[in-house]
């Protein structure tokens, strides 16, 4: 089983970004979605890769993911 991050446009136009589901491969969820947003427009889909289990949060990691956010940011 795998989680699958969706952004879609709705069919009355309205963007639905972090639709998050949970399914055995992409195709499968993407239908799931098709069953509840009819007519919907897929715009991305990215595959939620697992927490690793015991891999701590300390302040050293923080840091690193915050540097890594303002890079990918100044990107755009």
């Amino acid at each position: 089983m795998g989680k699958y991050g969706y952004r879609i446009r709705t069919r009355n136009g309205m963007l639905v970004e972090n639709l998050q589901v949970i399914a055995n491969d992409r195709a499968a969820a993407e239908n799931k979605i098709r069953q509840i947003y009819r007519n919907c427009e897929i715009i991305d889909c990215q595959e939620i890769a697992p927490a690793v289990k015991g891999e701590n949060i300390d302040l050293e990691n923080m840091i690193s993911l915050i540097g890594k956010q303002e890079e990918d940011s100044g990107k755009r």
